[in-house]
């Protein structure tokens, strides 16, 4: 049965992102490294299980849901493609016309979480809905109930300040059902439990 993942990485100190996000500095200032596990560092690149688990974030995924700021960062930065390859929903308070990169489509909803969700999942049939970014958004699902995978990408460095994920939200026992680690990364995944 298809089902909503979060797919967030966080550094070991619980920091999504460091402190002044903008097109400059996606992930903030000194908040690349963060996705070091997904493109690499000054050590070379990333190793196969690295690889691997990235491939896994599109394995069996219909569609991706992803927050205005998110979109308003990355858009420059996702290439001919959308870097997606399948519909993403924005949630947002701005209103757009929907916009198409190659085969990833990126429509704007304006009205709340749920009714995005629900759009996305229609989108992804079968498959499974994704909630990437940014870390509020992904709090607000999960304060919301509307997670059922939580997958964890652990980096390997201490921000000290930055976006939090979990701050403000209570979803009660995990699951653990996957540890993996890398050169760069703790991969861990957990099945919320209601």
């Amino acid at each position: 049965m298809a089902h909503v993942f979060l797919d967030m990485t966080q550094s070991l100190d619980g920091y999504t992102c460091g402190p002044d996000i903008s097109v400059e500095h996606p992930l903030g200032r000194g908040g690349g490294p963060l996705h070091a596990w997904l493109f690499g560092d000054e050590a070379g690149p990333p190793d196969d299980l690295d690889r691997e688990i990235a491939g896994e974030l599109f394995a069996g995924t219909g569609a991706f849901l992803i927050g205005r700021r998110t979109f308003d960062v990355g858009i420059g930065e996702w290439g001919e493609d959308g870097a997606f390859g399948r519909p993403c929903f924005v949630v947002t308070h701005r209103p757009r016309a929907m916009l198409t990169v190659g085969p990833t489509t990126f429509a704007f909803v304006t009205d709340g979480i749920e009714s995005a969700l629900a759009q996305a999942r229609a989108a992804a049939g079968d498959q499974n809905v994704c909630v990437m970014g940014g870390g509020e958004l992904a709090a607000q699902y999960l304060r919301a109930g509307l997670i059922d995978q939580l997958r964890l990408h652990l980096a390997h460095l201490l921000l000290g300040q930055g976006g939090r994920l979990f701050d403000g939200v209570g979803v009660g026992a995990l699951r653990a059902t996957r540890a993996v680690q890398t050169r760069l990364a703790t991969h861990l995944r957990f099945e919320l439990r209601p």
